[in-house]
């Protein structure tokens, strides 16, 4: 594994003036095979030719100083490149504290030995990799150069062009079609061919069969669909190992610490069921010791013990009350369940502690110390722990890590560990037995209440498909009569207009639909009554108050003729009258056509009304000549203005 690890010597990348300079260590497996000095021009460069696995960084602040220039910095690697801030995602930690973690010290004043460290707890696994884009990309084919406006020959360009987009488009096409990858074409066509052309790809960027192309004619560019925030996604998903202390009861109650000591998680609930413990211990890490406050293990405790394969610890005698307010005197549990549980695993922490310092002397630069410790607690050798991790951390092919030899004749320690660790194994043995004998009575009775639990299940769903469908059943009839009641009312409208257009068809009369109120509200109750439809006739006894947008959609309907009440504002119908003259629709008074009224219908006679539109079309013509003898008045003066003036100027 290839890491480049960076650190910035001088300048900022939120200075224009001084652009930073950045040391870059590569790290090649276990070696570092160079150290320079590059700028950012250079180190995207060298990151193009040279692809590593992982370019690490303490911060992402020396790379990119918004998240808008994240994402720019991002697109800018090649997609097999992973960023990776050694220092964590959402919650960051300083470089020396993740570096202690793995044994190894540096001068935070040396740009390039920082850059070493990055590189090595890099590729130790430590740190967060940035996720910024989905799994879906978008290629876009388009032209390289515009066509401009061009001469002659500007035709054939133009073809040359669009056939070439057209053209690169289909050798991509044919290429994701070949790696059988999903993805969706949109084209813009163009004189000859395409203008741009783009794919919409459901696979990450380093998936895509396709690479960045600029040519005369035609540019292919690449983009990763972006996230809708920044994601970090750890370099390894490995939890750190925990020292639980664990209080059970009517309230359970559950403590946390990390191998340094640390509180990492506390809480206490009346519903906490075992399940429940063990789900939030595997969220929080890994439990390494379990521990409890009195000196026999309650069983509860030693059944979550076996389901993590954890160390046992309890105190040599009950802890009392005092011991326990002593031990946690610095952390403010919520309640005295919180205090048994924080007060177990403290007091199992301290009983481990000496043993975690001496190992940090021992161990060697570059192993991961909570990897150690937890070999040494489940009572292995210091020597037996780095040789398993250094046969894991070196795969074949790959040259060896130095060989570390640790003289375990003089570690009293290990070799009365090792008699504890035989009886230890010949307890496991046993445990595991009846663990079985207890795995298969588990079985058998599980097998039973599986069947109790169908036979139940079988009648629960057979209740709740009747309950299911009595409830779509009452929808449908709810919709039912809501169609019956809309089918009820379109018969009515229906019967209506029939009535309208048989008395129309006869000729007797002239059939009136009567409009209540000239108002956009009365205009729609009418229309939605009835139908207004192109010639009808509309009579209205009530102008007060009239709507100019009921004006217009009688106008736009085009209306035969309006009949008003001859006892009406003389004013308003003038207005009225004046309005619908410009659209060719007649305004009739009940002094020129006498009209029967009955409820919502009406009638009028034939040979009144005739007269009438005879006479309103008479006026009409007359209106008509005014207005156009108006307009070429007009011109004329506008004309005899513009001539008077322009003969002044001559003169």
């Amino acid at each position: 594994m290839k890491v480049f690890g960076i650190d910035v010597i001088t300048g900022s990348v939120r200075s224009r003036s001084r652009r930073p300079r950045y040391a870059l260590v590569i790290l090649s497996g276990t070696k570092i095979t160079e150290e320079t000095e590059v700028t950012g021009f250079r180190l995207l460069r060298r990151l193009a030719e040279e692809k590593p696995d992982i370019l690490a960084v303490d911060s992402l602040q020396e790379v990119a100083q918004d998240t808008h220039d994240l994402y720019a910095f991002l697109q800018m690697l090649p997609p097999s490149v992973r960023l990776v801030q050694v220092t964590g995602g959402e919650k960051k930690e300083t470089l020396g504290k993740v570096a202690s973690r793995y044994n190894i010290s540096f001068n935070r004043f040396d740009p390039f030995d920082e850059a070493r460290t990055i590189a090595r707890v890099a590729s130790l696994g430590a740190g967060s990799e940035v996720i910024a884009f989905e799994n879906e990309s978008e290629i876009v084919v388009s032209r390289h150069r515009s066509p401009g406006k061009g001469g002659w020959s500007q035709n054939r360009y133009c073809r040359k062009i669009h056939g070439a987009v057209l053209q690169k488009a289909r050798e991509i096409e044919m290429a994701l079609l070949a790696a059988g990858v999903k993805y969706e074409k949109r084209e813009t066509r163009a004189f000859g061919g395409c203008s741009r052309v783009s794919f919409s790809v459901q696979a990450q960027r380093e998936e895509i069969p396709v690479s960045a192309y600029r040519g005369a004619d035609v540019q292919v560019r690449i983009h990763g669909k972006r996230l809708d925030r920044i994601r970090f996604r750890p370099l390894t998903g490995k939890p750190r190992y925990l020292i639980v202390g664990i209080d059970p009861g009517t309230t359970t109650a559950v403590a946390a610490l990390d191998l340094d000591g640390n509180l990492m998680h506390m809480e206490s609930s009346r519903q906490l069921s075992m399940a429940g413990v063990i789900e939030t211990l595997y969220r929080v890490g890994k439990p390494l010791i379990i521990a409890s406050d009195v000196h026999e293990m309650p069983y509860s405790v030693e059944k979550i013990r076996r389901a993590f394969n954890g160390v046992a610890y309890t105190p040599k005698a009950d802890m009392s009350v005092e011991a326990k307010h002593a031990l946690t005197q610095d952390y403010d549990p919520r309640n005295d369940h919180e205090r048994d549980a924080l007060a177990a695993a403290i007091d199992a922490y301290r009983a481990y502690r000496n043993k975690f310092q001496n190992l940090v002397r021992r161990i060697p630069p570059g192993y991961d110390i909570d990897e150690v410790r937890a070999g040494i607690v489940r009572g292995q050798s210091l020597e037996q722990v780095i040789g398993e991790m250094t046969e894991k951390a070196t795969p074949a092919g790959e040259e060896e890590a130095p060989d570390v030899r640790i003289d375990a004749a003089r570690d009293e320690k290990v070799r009365v560990l090792d008699g504890t660790i035989k009886r230890l194994r010949a307890l496991v043995a046993e445990l595991q037995e009846e663990i079985h004998r207890k795995d298969e009575r588990i079985a058998r009775l599980e097998t039973r209440l599986k069947k109790v639990r169908s036979r139940q299940d079988q009648r629960i769903r057979s209740d709740a498909e009747i309950t299911k469908r009595d409830v779509i059943i009452a929808n449908l009839r709810k919709r039912l009569r809501s169609e019956e009641k809309t089918t009820k009312q379109l018969r009515k409208r229906i019967m209506k207009m029939r009535e309208f257009d048989e008395a129309l068809l006869s000729g007797e009369t002239v059939p009136l639909k009567i409009l209540s109120a000239l108002t956009k509200e009365g205009v729609r109750a009418l229309s939605a009554e009835m139908g207004i439809r192109e010639g009808d006739v509309l009579y209205i006894n009530r102008i007060e108050g009239f709507g100019k947008v009921a004006l217009r959609e009688l106008a736009e309907a085009r209306i035969g003729a309006l009949l008003v009440d001859e006892n009406q504002n003389e004013s308003a119908f003038h207005e009225i009258e004046e309005f619908f003259r410009e659209s060719g629709i007649a305004v009739l008074s009940t002094r020129a056509v006498r009209a029967v009224v009955k409820g919502n219908r009406g009638a009028a006679d034939p040979a009144e009304f005739r007269s009438a539109m005879r006479e309103w079309k008479e006026s009409q013509e007359r209106y008509e000549r005014e207005k156009k003898g108006q307009l070429v008045l007009q011109i004329f003066e506008e004309y005899r203005t513009e001539r008077g003036r322009e003969m002044r100027k001559v003169g």
